[in-house]
This record gives structure tokens, sequence and C-alpha cells, in this order.
């Protein structure tokens, strides 16, 4: 954590929220229990550890921070998962009329809502998928240069030799320049299919695709099982969850916002 110091500038009295009703808006704690976080010294604002109770901010543009993460208080932001099924484009809307992700966040769009996907995944792959109405978040976990990892679970033909991990991971020529994943492993094999775990943080099209195709695998199913501290888990396809107060911080904490 950072020193304790005068850095966080006060408000002019009457104006902003009091930290502790802050952090029970954004589900931290309750009031009392805030205030004890603060008075523990487990509370940054802009930086600086806050220990005077009722001490007042503005949730829109101060950085607040429990435990040395990152809690987003401004209310207006929507941080959800969507598992999105086979078959369907990740795109909010469709010119064939297929279904896509703007069917499935329909509803929150109406009540004006402005969403967007992170990113995408082709429409033979399943999985996780981030919408989100905060476009620095969408763009800095698109972006390569943050390097947020993505574990997909691929279904391939062929028994795969344990020692296709270490030429994925070593990197492999691709028409568009070398790639190569972080981590590989075989889970089941199978007669004639093997299971596989791939980690990357690659955001190139089909990459995952191409990449097993270039060593001898082609995939008939894949899956996105996690997108840095977001993990789908036993979600069902198509449908939508809020994302928790701890995945929100992480997922802020790894793109330096």
């Amino acid at each position: 954590m950072e020193p304790e110091g005068p850095g966080h500038e006060k408000m002019p009295w009457g104006e902003g929220e009091r930290l502790q009703k802050v952090l029970a808006k954004a589900g931290v704690a309750s009031r009392r229990a805030a205030e004890e976080m603060i008075d523990q010294g487990r509370v940054e604002v802009d930086g600086i550890i806050v220990r005077e109770q009722g001490l007042r901010i503005d949730p829109e543009n101060a950085v607040v921070r429990v435990d040395g993460i990152r809690v987003v208080v401004r209310e207006e932001l929507v941080h959800l998962a969507l598992n999105k099924p086979k078959g369907w484009q990740s795109t909010m809307s469709d010119d064939l009329g297929r279904p896509c992700v703007g069917d499935i966040v329909a509803e929150r769009i109406a009540a004006g809502q402005r969403l967007f996907h992170v990113g995408r995944l082709d429409a033979d792959t399943e999985g996780l998928l981030l919408v989100t109405n905060d476009g620095d978040l969408a763009h800095r976990l698109m972006h390569p240069s943050y390097q947020v990892s993505k574990t997909y679970l691929a279904t391939v033909q062929g028994e795969v030799h344990r020692s296709i991990g270490k030429i994925l991971r070593d990197g492999v020529e691709l028409e568009d320049g070398p790639a190569s994943v972080d981590k590989f492993q075989v889970l089941e094999v199978d007669a004639g299919r093997s299971l596989v775990k791939v980690v990357l943080h690659e955001g190139r099209k089909h990459i995952v695709r191409r990449l097993l195709d270039a060593v001898g695998h082609p995939v008939t199913r894949l899956v996105r099982t996690h997108i840095g501290p977001v993990v789908l888990a036993d979600q069902r396809p198509g449908t939508l969850r809020v994302l928790g107060r701890d995945e929100i911080g992480k997922l802020y904490e790894a793109v330096s916002l």
C-alpha cells in the first residue's frame, strides 16, 4: 500500500459523498464495517490511505481501493459475463437476422444502457464474453499491451502427445507471424480425439484454432472459460451474470485502471 499522507484533496463542505456510504453502496460492506476498514487503514483514496471518518469523495473520479484491490464505485457502470452459445454472432445486431449477443442484452439496451462486448468469439466458439459500458476498460482489455490471459478448452482431432505443449509454448510460425501459448495441458485422450486446455494472451482472429491446426490437431469444439480473473464456471449458455466486486476490481487492476 501507498504511505499515508495528505494527498486526497478534500471536497468543499456538503459536496460529494461520505466514503463509508460510497463503500456500502458499492457492496463492499455495511457502513459500520466500512468505518472499521477505514480505522484499520485498509482503504485508499487516490493512492493515499484514509483513516478519517466521514471524508467526502467524488465517486465519479476518485480511485478507491480496499486491501489494494480497486473498488468501482460509479453507479452507472455495468460489468457482465455472458456465455455465448455456439452459432451465435459476437455482434450487437445482425443484418441477416442471425442470433447475436445483442439479443441477450436487448432488455438492458432498451432500458438505455450503452453496452460493448469486449472482443469477440467466432460463431462456432462458445463461452465467456465480457459486456460492459466502460469504454476505457473494454479498450484496454482488447489491447495486446496489457496481456490479459484467456483460457480455452478445445476438443481436437487426434491423440495429442505431450510434446505438443513445448512446441506451442516455444512458438509456431503462422501466416501473419509467430504465435505462442502461455500454458498448454492435455486433459483427456480418447480414441481419435483429445481435450486440451490452452492459456494465451494473444487476440488475433481464430488464434487458438490456427495454432492447434498448425500442430496437426484441428479443433472440433472450442469453449472460452476464463478472461483474466473472470471464470465462466457453470453459467448456462445464453445467460448473463453481473460480475462480482472482486472480479471487477481485479479486471481494472489487470489493465492499470
